[in-house]
């Protein structure tokens, strides 16, 4: 009986389901994470009917080729050049789930009889892209690299700007971009392929490889022209002289030096958003006397006239004066109470 069983499911889903291992590649697109869909069988490759393929189906493919997300279902003829006329339509009617690692786990009829090439179907996935900077100070500094091709390269300064640099400064997690007129020099340059130029970021994205771009590896750029990107470096805080880590005076984080806050214009608003990003509780309203029970701070005063509207998930992000910049002293220095937040039971 499982014999039988065995043999009806063979017959049913075809042999590619039930193969151990397949081959699918992506033909004619921008890059290696765009376009038609071609699987392989018995050392010949052949495209795949459009004949319900949808997003779910490409999200698989994705997911095999080592791609990130999802992005469109094209087919037709939009890939150039059309698949050859003698090259065969392997699949159609293909069901994936969405979460399955290959497509050749998904449902799918091998038995083609309605389609032409015309009906090839295609996929779009965004490349997953790796970024670092290398060559300054700590890594929130230096020349932009990005990883394609398991290979790192450097990244063209034509079409860059302050929007790009903040989303590389985002996505390493470093603090705000710097607007910078350095360049790379001679002891900076990189070498080895120039992947990426004309980059266009709104400055919003959460990943570079959000932003359009240029074709992987198309430019006609030299390394004189390495994108160079510096960021400050990644924001922390604390409240110290307290009995706990939600309760004493403000300091903040800057190039390697702890500093205090000024109280000018600082508000509900502002602890709030402090207590927040520390994890405690709502803040406690402290007289001026009360907060210099905490003692009075030393060395830099980091920030001034800060203002934030209350809903910001970090300090940085609410405005202030350039860092350094204040008409404080160490009497001024902000102090505040959070409650701690009870665990839940």
């Amino acid at each position: 009986m499982a014999l039988l069983f065995f043999l009806i499911l063979a017959f049913c889903t075809g042999p590619g389901l039930l193969e151990s291992s397949s081959r699918v590649r992506l033909v004619g697109g921008r890059h290696r994470c765009e376009g038609r869909v071609e699987v392989e069988r018995d050392g010949q490759w052949g495209t795949v009917c459009d004949d319900g393929w949808d997003k779910k189906d490409v999200e698989v493919v994705c997911r095999e080729l080592g791609c990130g997300a999802a992005t469109g279902t094209p087919s037709g003829t939009l890939y150039k050049p059309l698949a050859e006329k003698e090259q065969k339509i392997l699949i159609q009617e293909v069901s994936c789930g969405g979460m399955e690692s290959k497509l050749i786990h998904c449902d799918q009829v091998e038995d083609v009889f309605d389609c032409s090439h015309k009906e090839d179907a295609g996929a779009m996935c965004k490349i997953p892209v790796s970024v670092r900077l290398v060559g300054g100070p700590g890594r929130c500094k230096g020349r932009v690299e990005v990883k394609y091709q398991e290979q790192w390269g450097t990244v063209c300064k034509a079409g860059w700007n302050l929007s790009a640099a903040k989303v590389v400064c985002r996505q390493l997690g470093c603090g705000r971009a710097i607007l910078t007129q350095r360049s790379c020099n001679k002891d900076t340059q990189g070498e080895g392929p120039i992947w990426l130029s004309e980059v266009s970021c709104s400055g919003q994205e959460g990943s570079l490889e959000d932003c359009p771009t240029g074709l992987w590896g198309k430019n006609n750029c030299t390394h004189d022209e390495d994108t160079w990107v510096e960021c400050e470096d990644p924001f922390d805080l604390r409240l110290v002289g307290g009995d706990t880590h939600c309760s004493g005076r403000l300091e903040v984080l800057h190039k390697g030096e702890w500093g205090s806050v000024c109280d000018d214009g600082w508000g509900e608003k502002e602890e709030k958003v402090v207590c927040k990003q520390l994890g405690c509780g709502e803040s406690i309203l402290l007289s001026a006397k009360a907060r210099r029970n905490f003692g009075l701070g030393s060395g830099r005063i980091w920030l001034d006239d800060v203002h934030c509207s209350g809903k910001e998930q970090s300090l940085e992000q609410c405005r202030h004066r350039f860092w350094g910049y204040h008409n404080c002293n160490h009497k001024e220095d902000v102090a505040m109470i959070c409650l701690e937040k009870t665990p839940k039971t």
